[in-house]
């Protein structure tokens, strides 16, 4: 069989759509005025997509506010926010990232599409900034800040989630609820992307109970939610759906400024995400991935410097709820399959070597599959179809060939405001790069399949 493609989930938003977001967020448009827009992406996504080659597409996640936070508020700035849930300011940090200056008008070219007035940045909360430079891209140029100190991620901005004041713990919305946005108009079979319940056990605080509701009632609603927006996301026509847990690598990350990296939680993580996937059949199993990077908002990282022989290690010594003959990462998870983030490691190698040792070939009746990245999606160099298929050959050395599969190491955006400044800060050019990289991953793919006798 032909080596297989599967993208993560998310496509950079038009700049288009990100402005009517913004004007939504601001209460100068309704909702009926910003879904044409909303629509109009998905339909694009989904048809370049299509056009590129992958087979089992998705819509971009062009209506949701993030992989983490779609079930809990409409917009990052905290719009149709869930019940029993505040945005006080006082909840964790999932990630901070270093913050670019406020656009201005005197900064940046007339000529450029940026220039429709003042575009402020959130979250520009960083004051030890030392380096300052001017980057120009073709007709604009943006002010982009340097830090000293080396925040959880590369280039310091922050994502701060939610914090649960009260139980119970309801999602507002569902995957499914935006998948049947563009299910209609995709050709190809479709695939959703879901959060982990390990990112929304963050919501709960680190060190209290909330009165009335233990934090074992919590984790009991949490994963009844996550459970059902995976059923409801197979119920609605997704053939697979991979859940993102680009937690795993941060919370190895021992940073004092974001405490929740301190507590030792990945065996938490994994515990608690193993209670979700459990509770589906191996038939059900062999569609349901796990997805893992160092993250990839604003084209930073927030985990990449954790080196990920730490991350595999401590997932390969968690024992299974159900298999207790395996300590390894495929085996603490008997999810059918694993996108695994490779194309931007140093010691690529390494990461074939390690999956190669623990991939299951029976992990309860699931033949398991590693898709490993094959694109950097923070990087705007197009990998060539010919270095690709030189990735997965080399990749076979490690991991059997009817268990290797293809991906890009993230989803292309994983936040909607995410203005790609690697890109030129323009997210319509990063729209066209992602599409370039996924029409060169499936060529790479079906060129690494020949070379393989497939």
């Amino acid at each position: 069989m032909p080596i297989p493609c599967e993208v993560v989930g998310s496509i950079p938003r038009p700049l288009k759509l990100q402005r009517a977001f913004a004007a939504y967020e601001a209460g100068q448009i309704t909702f009926e005025q910003l879904e044409p827009e909303i629509n109009a992406a998905c339909e694009n996504t989904i048809r370049r997509m299509e056009d590129a080659g992958q087979l089992v597409v998705t819509d971009g996640e062009q209506g949701i506010s993030s992989f983490a936070t779609y079930p809990i508020f409409d917009t990052l700035n905290g719009t149709g926010l869930a019940e029993n849930l505040s945005e006080d300011g006082s909840g964790q940090y999932f990630a901070m990232y270093v913050s670019w200056l406020d656009w201005r008008m005197d900064i940046i070219d007339t000529d450029s599409p940026f220039c429709s007035g003042n575009v402020n940045r959130p979250n520009i909360l960083r004051t030890n900034l030392t380096l300052v430079y001017q980057q120009k891209n073709g007709a604009h140029c943006a002010v982009i800040i340097v830090p000293t100190d080396n925040y959880p991620f590369a280039d310091g901005h922050e994502r701060r989630l939610p914090r649960l004041v009260s139980g119970p713990f309801r999602f507002k919305t569902f995957a499914a609820d935006y998948m049947a946005r563009g299910l209609h108009l995709a050709q190809n079979l479709v695939k959703q992307a879901v959060v982990a319940p390990s990112m929304l056990s963050l919501l709960y605080p680190l060190k209290s109970e909330i009165p009335g509701y233990t934090r074992e009632q919590f984790l009991a609603d949490l994963c009844d939610q996550c459970e059902t927006d995976i059923r409801k996301c197979f119920q609605a026509g997704a053939v697979r759906v991979s859940m993102d847990f680009t937690e795993g690598r941060l919370a190895l990350r021992n940073d004092v400024r974001n405490p929740w990296t301190n507590e030792r939680l990945l065996d938490f993580f994994l515990e608690l995400n193993n209670r979700v996937i459990n509770r589906f059949t191996a038939v059900e199993r062999v569609h349901i991935g796990v997805h893992t990077c160092p993250g990839g908002d604003w084209d930073s990282t927030h985990s990449l410097d954790v080196p990920y022989e730490l991350l595999l290690k401590e997932m390969f010594k968690l024992v299974s709820l159900i298999d207790l003959e395996f300590k390894t990462l495929l085996t603490s998870r008997n999810a059918g399959y694993f996108l695994i983030q490779c194309a931007s490691e140093k010691d690529r190698n390494k990461v074939f070597k390690l999956v190669g040792k623990h991939i299951r070939r029976d992990a309860n009746g699931v033949k398991q599959m590693a898709f490993i990245g094959v694109t950097s999606t923070i990087d705007p160099r197009v990998e060539t179809p010919e270095e690709i298929a030189q990735m997965l050959v080399a990749a076979t050395k490690y991991i059997p060939t009817d268990q290797l599969g293809a991906t890009d190491d993230c989803g292309f955006s994983p936040f909607c405001d995410d203005k790609k400044p690697k890109h030129g800060s323009s997210p319509d050019f990063a729209r066209d790069v992602a599409f370039q990289k996924i029409a060169a991953r499936v060529k790479g793919a079906r060129i690494a399949s020949e070379r393989l006798g497939f």
